[in-house]
């Protein structure tokens, strides 16, 4: 542990991505005390620019306060980023799991199942799911992790096949452990670095697909995200510059540090990797 902290420590990429996730989740913990006003509320006149009196970054087409906004749009960004996330690790492991751990029949079945997902293309799947069902948070959540669990499956399915052969494995097996048991203590923890970068890389992308279903109106009506925001403001583009530009530069922040913490983590929990990159 303290090798890995150290290695990550080092990658000044991943500690800036660190403190800029760490802002952005204090933001979201800390909006309704920053601005105690709903995020719905018309608090100005319309199309009032940044900096503007009682509104630090403008209003909207009907007055409502867009840091305001992006604010509260933080916090329901990252929450449906994270949950989104967890759902679709869950459900890749379990597949991954049973596929690279069983092999033969069960792994041709699996596998066929992975490509059918991944035929079709994730983001127009995504949209085909939350349109045939209610746009609310939930079905956000289900359309993101349905389309991002293939990829982290065939990971694990990969780890898996490579670990289930080694001496260790073969030992609990002749000890007499459990197919379960040996999942999930002897497998599984040896293969959770992938697991564990591939993650924060998912965030990110269910951050990007959260917002891009929310600009084309599939979003959730009763929650203010940053998607929303810009797909609001899409049509003043030209007259109201900081509508789109300033809950743009959120998700561009966001994203861009999940993304070099994911490369920093991938250093810390490969040194060969590392090693190769400073030489």
């Amino acid at each position: 542990m303290k090798a890995f902290m150290q290695s990550f420590c080092r990658n000044k990429g991943g500690i800036m991505g660190l403190i800029v996730l760490a802002l952005v989740t204090l933001l979201a913990i800390t909006a309704s005390w920053m601005f105690p006003d709903s995020p719905w509320d018309i608090i100005n006149g319309p199309f009032m620019p940044p900096l503007s009196d009682g509104a630090l970054l403008g209003t909207d087409t009907l007055g409502r306060d867009i840091a305001t906004g992006i604010a509260y749009g933080s916090r329901v960004t990252l929450v449906l980023a994270a949950v989104s996330t967890a759902v679709s690790i869950l459900l890749g492991i379990t597949v991954g799991a049973l596929a690279g751990f069983y092999g033969g029949r069960v792994d041709q079945a699996i596998v066929g199942f992975i490509e059918l997902f991944q035929t079709i293309p994730s983001f127009f799947l995504a949209v085909v799911l939350v349109a045939i069902l209610t746009p609310t948070m939930g079905t956000v959540i289900f359309a993101i992790a349905v389309v991002s669990w293939p990829p982290l499956a065939r990971l694990v399915r990969a780890e898996f096949m490579s670990l289930k052969n080694r001496e260790f494995v073969q030992a609990a097996m002749l000890s007499g452990q459990s197919n379960l048991r040996i999942i999930l203590t002897q497998i599984l923890p040896n293969s959770l670095s992938p697991v564990i970068v591939s993650g924060s890389l998912m965030i990110a992308s269910s951050i990007l697909l959260e917002s891009a279903l929310s600009f084309l109106g599939l979003g959730d009506p009763n929650a203010m995200t940053w998607g929303y925001i810009i797909g609001a403001s899409r049509s003043v583009l030209r007259d109201a510059w900081w509508m789109s530009v300033f809950p743009g530069v959120a998700i561009l922040v966001t994203v861009l540090s999940l993304n070099l913490i994911g490369e920093a983590l991938n250093d810390a929990l490969n040194p060969k990797l590392a090693r190769r990159r400073t030489t």
